[in-house]
């Protein structure tokens, strides 16, 4: 049993987290079709995601994580909507165009960058939020700043895409532990004309 599963099944990491508020304002935008959650952990977006009519691969590497999302999708009756995939970020072989939408939460590698958007069909979306560097305490999220984003590097990393959306912010949370986000919404599209989704009403990056 990894460290993973035994978070997830001493309930130690929340069993239905909620998705970033910037994905739920953005998704009506977003094609319907495929979409993959990437780090899936215990659904907080493949969830969010079958329930908007995504056929859903949720990606993790734990077993009792993806159990977990079994028994979510079967309480909201979303299962035929969700694919379990128990596999390893780092060395996963990710198909080309085959996702309208690929999401991940708080699992920090750059180095699938590349692959993630090579996932994604032309015109895709790519959502990625994870924790950043930050001069304050931010108790919540990794200790290592390895885990973490620095200022500005995950738009840098999304530049070969169009960003729609991109902020860095610090939130306060309900448990009193701080926490330093960075995220990111961009299209598989290039070229010096383009269509933008309107910015939802409501600021985005608040919870």
């Amino acid at each position: 049993m990894t460290d993973w599963d035994e978070r997830f099944a001493a309930g130690d990491y929340p069993r239905e987290p909620e998705p970033s508020p910037v994905l739920r304002s953005y998704e009506p935008s977003i094609p319907d079709g495929r979409a993959l959650d990437v780090a899936a952990g215990t659904g907080r977006n493949a969830v969010f995601l079958a329930e908007a009519g995504y056929a859903v691969d949720a990606l993790d590497a734990s077993r009792e994580g993806l159990r977990i999302i079994g028994e979510r999708a079967t309480e909201e009756g979303i299962e035929e909507r969700i694919e379990p995939i128990r596999g390893d970020v780092a060395t996963y072989g990710f198909p080309s165009e085959a996702y309208e939408l690929i999401t991940m939460s708080f699992f920090h590698t750059l180095d699938r960058f590349a692959d993630l958007a090579e996932a994604l069909v032309p015109g895709g979306y790519l959502f990625v939020e994870g924790h950043l560097r930050s001069a304050s305490a931010t108790p919540s999220g990794p200790s290592d700043d390895r885990y973490r984003f620095a200022a500005n590097e995950l738009l840098r990393a999304g530049l070969g895409l169009t960003v729609l959306y991109y902020d860095e912010t610090t939130e306060e949370r309900p448990d009193d532990r701080r926490r330093a986000t960075a995220r990111l919404l961009a299209r598989r599209s290039t070229g010096g004309r383009q269509s933008y989704p309107p910015r939802p009403p409501e600021d985005p990056g608040g919870e």
